[in-house]
């Protein structure tokens, strides 16, 4: 699956955007101005979607790796 095909498949399920889940992510002290907080692990924000918007792990890395900049 591309990583696009992840990204769309996460928004089918959620209505949410990457840019959607960033203001979220900010909201929850994970990000801050848009960079991930030095302390806050990938496991903390990949068991977050999980538990709230029922992401498998692949999606859920596939948004983190937008928090990182991979991609948009």
């Amino acid at each position: 699956m591309s990583f696009q095909a992840y990204i769309d498949n996460i928004q089918a399920k959620t209505g949410k955007t990457p840019n959607d889940f960033k203001v979220l992510a900010e909201n929850k002290g994970f990000l801050q101005n848009g960079e991930i907080i030095k302390t806050v692990k990938a496991t903390e924000i990949t068991n977050w979607l999980k538990e709230e918007f029922d992401l498998g792990h692949g999606h859920a890395m596939a948004i983190y790796a937008t928090f990182k900049g991979k991609t948009e």
